[in-house]
Parts: C-alpha cells; structure tokens; sequence
C-alpha cells in the first residue's frame, strides 16, 4: 500500500501544480483588468484630481509600455536564462509597415479611455459590449466571412441588452450620450484592431511583443498632434497636481498595468484556452460591475442588471457558438485529410482486384 501511494504522489503533485498555475493566470489576469480600469476612472473622472486630459493619460501609458518593453529585453539580454523577451531594436520601416494598424490602435485606446470617461465602470462592460457585434460585421465586409444564424441570434440578443442598458442609465438620469458614442466607437476599433493585428503579426515575425513596441512608438507620436489641437497641453501644463508624486504613481500603474495585459492575457490563454479565456473575461466583466455598484453605493433596478445580464448571457452563448463551429469544422478537415489519404490505397486495391479478375 505504501508503495502504490508513492506512485500516485507525483501524479497528485503535478495535477496540484497545474491548478495552482491555472488559478495564479486566471487571478493576474482578473487583477490587471480590473485594477486598470478602476485606476483610469481615478485618473480620468476623479473629484480630487480635476484633470480633463484623456488622451494625455492615454499617452504616457504608451510611454511606459515602451519603456517597459526596452526595460525587458535588455532583461532577456543581460538574464537569458531567466528573462525570455525578444530583442527590440527600432527599424523605420517596420514602423512605417506598421502605422495602420496603430491608427487603429490609437482609435481603439483614446476611446476605450474616453468612454471610461464619461461613463460609470458599473455602466462600462455594457457601453462597450458591442465588440462582437462589430467583428461580426467587419469580418464580412472586410474578410468576406460569414457568420452562422446561430451566431447572428447571440448578436441580436448583445444589441438588445445594450439598449435596454442604455434605456436603464437614461431612466436613472446617469446616461452620457457621448459615453455611449465613446463606448460605441471604442468597440468598433477593436474589432478593427483584432483584424488588422492578424494582418500586421508577420511583419514583425509574428512577434506580439514586437508589434507592441511599434504599434506603442507610433502611438506616442501620434497622439501628439491629438494633443496640441485638443488643448491638452495647456489643461497639463495648468494642471494642479502635475508635481504630486502621488498622481505619477498611479499614472505609472495604470501604465504597468496596461502593459502586464498584453501578458496575462496570453498566460491565461497558454494555460488554459480560447474559450476558457472568452469566459473568464466574461465573468470578470460581471465581477467587475458588481464591485462598481459596491464600491459606489449605486442603486441599479431589476431592468438594470437583466441588461447585464443578456449581454454576458449573448456574448458567452456567441462563444460556445463559434467553438462549436470550429470544432465541426476541424472534424469535417480531418475527415477529408483522412479519406485523401485513404484513396490511394482503395485505388490501389481496386487496381489490383481488377488485375485478378483479368
């Protein structure tokens, strides 16, 4: 008996190690998203900092993710043995290639960051909900792919959840009609985003960490001009906490934060899958409001939190739907690969039944 225990102890071992790697993923990626929307609101909307600079805030944490990227290969380079970080070296070209899909980008953060904005982070998730929707559209008209009715239904119920959101903040008298323009807008470039990332990965070498530090370059020097028209520049320069060491230090976090995404994201993704990650983002979204209308005080009526709740419920159902399209379709590849390489075979056999009948 002692002896078949200490058999099963490695196995009970490395089962406990990978729950304990599946929990540390999923928690830092929960811990990052949601600590970097709770530091932007703080940093965009706060009473105590009156700061009205949204794309300023949005470029320095650009900044950091440059600095952070150079920071971590120079790491990779010094510690190879315990830092893995692609090397990063600026070529004007592969910027060039890049500038795209950083318009994109640019689109897609400003948003993102002025819906925050002028929306509650209660209201964020569903403001910002219709991402799906908008890939489904932009993968036909610019992709020319399809979508199953199946698929559309989960997209039609996502709409329908958003208006009734919608509908809900204006009845509470908290809705923002530029916050819900801001949160639509954000939810179309990244859609856009997603697609041209596909398209721009191989210049690169399909290096995500590489695309992050063009795509981030680029955005530090587009948001200048963006900046400088918007008169930011004069609301920073006038700004009564722009020596507080306190506001660097959350500016400094959010931008830690937005750049430790780009990797929790894909750790979670590695140690688990697509789909699980589709839904833990789905559950940290409900999460994360919950603790919105905790942390606030907010009172929310029934209608309220059915629209949250037909918004999670179509965009986990639009998940399942496309796993299980997937996985038919990767079943229907395999079929076929098998049955060409049968063929041969039964050509074969054929062949020779015909040469014995002759």
């Amino acid at each position: 008996m002692v002896t078949m225990s200490s058999k099963k102890a490695p196995a009970s071992s490395s089962l406990a190690q990978q729950y304990a790697t599946i929990i540390a993923a999923v928690s830092a990626y929960w811990i990052c998203s949601i600590g970097l929307v709770f530091v932007n609101k703080y940093l965009l909307s706060s009473s105590d900092l009156k700061l009205d600079a949204p794309l300023f805030v949005t470029w320095y944490q650009c900044v950091c993710t440059v600095a952070l990227c150079l920071l971590c290969a120079y790491a990779g380079k010094a510690l190879p043995s315990a830092v893995s970080f692609p090397e990063m070296t600026f070529d004007y070209r592969l910027s060039r290639e890049v500038l795209p899909l950083s318009f994109v980008f640019v689109g897609m953060i400003a948003f993102n960051n002025l819906c925050l904005q002028h929306v509650g982070v209660s209201f964020y998730y569903v403001g910002r909900s219709l991402t799906t929707v908008f890939n489904v559209i932009c993968s036909y008209l610019i992709l020319g792919i399809g979508t199953s009715k199946k698929a559309l239904a989960c997209c039609i119920l996502i709409i329908g959840g958003f208006f009734l959101g919608v509908n809900q903040e204006d009845v509470a008298g908290s809705l923002s009609i530029s916050g819900v323009i801001y949160g639509v807008l954000a939810s179309l470039f990244v859609a856009l985003n997603a697609i041209f990332t596909q398209r721009s990965l191989p210049i690169v070498g399909d290096s995500v960490w590489r695309l992050t530090f063009y795509n981030n370059v680029n955005a530090c020097v587009l948001f200048l001009p963006m900046m400088l028209f918007s008169g930011e520049f004069g609301e920073v320069a006038y700004f009564r906490h722009i020596g507080s060491g306190h506001f660097w230090f959350f500016m400094t976090i959010s931008g830690l934060f937005g750049f430790m995404m780009g990797y929790v994201t894909g750790w979670q993704i590695q140690v688990t899958s697509p789909l699980t990650h589709n839904i833990s983002g789905t559950a940290k979204a409900a999460a994360q409001t919950v603790i919105a209308v905790i942390w606030w005080s907010e009172y929310k009526p029934i209608l309220w939190w059915a629209s949250n709740v037909v918004v999670l419920f179509g965009s986990g159902a639009y998940t399942k739907v496309k796993r299980d399209e997937m996985k038919a379709k990767f079943g229907n590849e395999r079929k076929d690969v098998e049955a060409k390489r049968l063929l041969p075979s039964i050509s074969e056999d054929n062949s020779q039944q015909s040469s014995e009948t002759v």
